[in-house]
């Protein structure tokens, strides 16, 4: 089974054309899937847009009241997953953003380097123009100056970016080394994504990357992208290490 996990908040304009297309592109990759959506307290139409998907798709869509933010959003998501799935080996879990700047179809290669016997593969994003804003280029720019080693050893080329597939026994087995009441993440923005990477890494014996390519324009809305918070979001992990994956 292949696990679907989107967090949204007020995404209305890009969800529906996002659930249009993976159902598309799972219809023809032919394997069994689920999408797992939490609408994050969205004060939009995205609840009615998933009651629109509900009946022709396999679909999972929890909500939360209060606003929980990217970072606690994605974790509530993987802990469902990960208690729910039964096949936990074989089982594969891909994050991806609700916004559509995703291209939707890379998740294929993805699944498949998995079943090739990888536990983890990271999206290397390829643009598909020069970043729309100036802050989100500088910031591109900055963050590897910022998180030094924590950037530059990392097992991937871009470990900031959250679109990536794990087999479902990584995730558990980092679920299961936390302390009670400790978050998963606890991170925010691309911070989140370096996060998950960090606890992912040390149960993954084998971790490769696949292309995909952003969707920077045209946007269906504008961008929530901010350049401070994100980079100040970064600066308690720039003492990151990255250990060998085992067997690595």
């Amino acid at each position: 089974m292949i696990y679907l996990c989107i967090p949204a908040h007020n995404e209305e304009r890009t969800l529906g054309v996002l659930l249009w297309k993976l159902r598309k592109v799972m219809a023809e990759f032919g394997r069994d899937y689920e999408i797992v959506v939490l609408d994050d307290a969205s004060t939009d139409g995205t609840p009615e847009v998933l009651a629109r998907y509900d009946s022709f798709l396999p679909l999972r869509a929890l909500r939360v009241e209060e606003r929980l933010g990217y970072s606690a959003a994605l974790e509530r998501l993987l802990r469902d997953v990960v208690e729910r799935a039964p096949y936990p080996k074989r089982d594969v879990i891909v994050t991806l953003q609700a916004d559509f700047t995703e291209d939707p179809a890379a998740l294929v290669q993805m699944v498949k380097t998995i079943e090739g016997g990888v536990d983890l593969v990271a999206g290397v994003p390829e643009w598909d123009a020069p970043a729309p804003s100036g802050s989100l280029r500088f910031s591109r720019w900055a963050a590897p100056f910022l998180l030094g080693r924590a950037y530059r050893d990392a097992p991937v080329n871009d470990p900031l970016s959250g679109f990536r597939a794990y087999r479902v026994i990584v995730l558990r087995k980092a679920l299961r080394e936390l302390d009670e009441g400790e978050e998963l993440l606890g991170a925010t923005g691309w911070g989140a994504n370096l996060k998950l990477l960090a606890r992912a890494v040390p149960h993954a014996r084998r971790v490769e990357e696949a292309p995909f390519r952003v969707r920077v324009s045209p946007r269906a809305r504008p961008s929530r992208f901010r350049s401070w918070p994100t980079l100040r979001a970064l600066v308690p992990l720039r003492g990151i290490s990255w250990p060998a994956a085992p067997g690595g």
